[in-house]
């Protein structure tokens, strides 16, 4: 794994709770060994990717929980990233600490853009700052239709291929899990997701002027969201942090769930800066 470390400073704590509607909702801590939480703790605010829903960030969810509230933000109402960034926004606690998976990413910068003074840290996580090519727009358009006809196992496995992860037991997990949520949002979500990504905008000016302590984490394997995407966002970030994971693919908060998870507890428990 490549990384420049955060600067540490002391964690804080807090507690909430968790569903998994269309607005973003606090996480529970769950169990006996959740710790006292501090009224001082930043929120985490999650934003999951396609066809995706909490349990994305299942085992972070289950680590961040009993130190902070934690927030999941679905995306499966809007057709375009701006209209979701609204939707994530006017959820969302007053001042939070942003981390976007794949589409949630997306999301996620689009939320920079708009208000950027909301957010105290971003972690961008296998994600893509650059808009869709035609070409790419319009391999979607066959894949929505069949969709449309009930083929949605299907498409996902086509749109997610086993290439796109990393080798071993971590894949046949995560595509497992994809399937899963798949079945629970539906083919309608992604309809609109995939107008979503179609319709995307650059957000490489948007990445230029983020001023908050900012982590860039990929997979070694992920070629949906190649390690130079990942390269490219931290150089056009000030003063970003790069971290590759080299036992994950696209998914690494399912694949390399350790590894992930203290990726993003250094940035949640870094100084906060401002540069």
């Amino acid at each position: 794994m490549r990384r420049k470390p955060f600067p540490a400073t002391l964690a804080q704590n807090d507690r909430g709770k968790w569903g998994s509607d269309d607005t973003a909702i606090e996480t529970t801590a769950g169990g006996p060994a959740a710790t006292e939480m501090t009224s001082t703790a930043e929120p985490l605010l999650l934003v999951p990717g396609m066809m995706g829903d909490a349990r994305h960030f299942s085992p972070q969810i289950a680590a961040f929980s009993s130190q902070r509230p934690v927030h999941i933000a679905p995306i499966t109402g809007a057709e375009t990233v701006e209209d979701a960034a609204d939707q994530v926004l006017a959820h969302a606690p007053p001042r939070f600490a942003l981390a976007g998976l794949a589409l949630g990413g997306i999301v996620a910068m689009e939320i920079m853009r708009r208000d950027p003074e909301r957010a105290t840290r971003l972690a961008l996580i296998a994600t893509n700052p650059l808009s869709e090519t035609p070409g790419i727009a319009a391999t979607r358009e066959p894949r929505m239709a069949r969709a449309r006809a009930g083929k949605i196992e299907e498409v996902i496995r086509e749109e997610f291929q086993p290439d796109y992860f990393a080798p071993g037991p971590g894949r046949v997990a995560a595509l497992n899990t994809l399937l899963e949520m798949a079945r629970t949002v539906g083919p309608e979500v992604f309809i609109r997701q995939s107008r979503m990504l179609q319709r995307r905008p650059d957000q490489q000016r948007t990445l230029r002027g983020v001023r908050v302590p900012t982590l860039v984490l990929g997979g070694r394997h992920d070629t949906l969201c190649p390690v130079r995407r990942h390269e490219l966002m931290a150089e056009l970030i000030p003063g970003a942090t790069l971290e590759i994971i080299e036992e994950a693919g696209h998914l690494p908060t399912l694949e390399a769930p350790d590894a992930t998870t203290a990726a993003l507890s250094r940035w949640l428990t870094g100084t906060l800066l401002l540069k």
